[in-house]
């Protein structure tokens, strides 16, 4: 049984897509990109600010089903410049957890006119 998460808190759906679901103990996130959930517009230019906005808007879909970051276990991260941006999309993300850390995939990837995009797998504990 699967039931979908929707805030409004976070970026709409711009396809044929749920912002995330909740299955079981298990929350999972579509990819996140950084757009403003209000103007649906790509928030920065640079891949820190817009790391910044992909983990607000992910943290609003987690609140949606009382979940925080520290309920992540998993994310894949897409990079549109892998060794470019990687250091300083690293920082950000880092900040936003406390260790132990989820675990990650992060790869290079053809996104388009963004920075980057993260997915997330939850747990809610009992």
């Amino acid at each position: 049984m699967k039931k979908e998460l929707r805030t409004s808190e976070g970026a709409a759906p711009i396809g044929a897509y749920s912002q995330g679901l909740v299955v079981g103990d298990f929350v999972y996130t579509s990819g996140m990109g950084p757009l403003d959930p209000q103007t649906g517009e790509v928030v920065g230019d640079d891949v820190a600010t817009q790391t910044h906005q992909v983990m607000r808007n992910l943290g609003a879909i987690l609140a949606a089903h009382g979940l925080g970051f520290d309920d992540v276990v998993k994310s894949t991260v897409h990079l549109q410049h892998l060794k470019r941006d990687f250091a300083a999309y690293n920082e950000v993300y880092r900040s936003y957890f406390n260790a132990p850390y989820p675990v990650r995939t992060t790869v290079g990837s053809e996104l388009l006119d963004i920075l980057v995009e993260i997915d997330f797998v939850a747990h809610k504990s009992a």
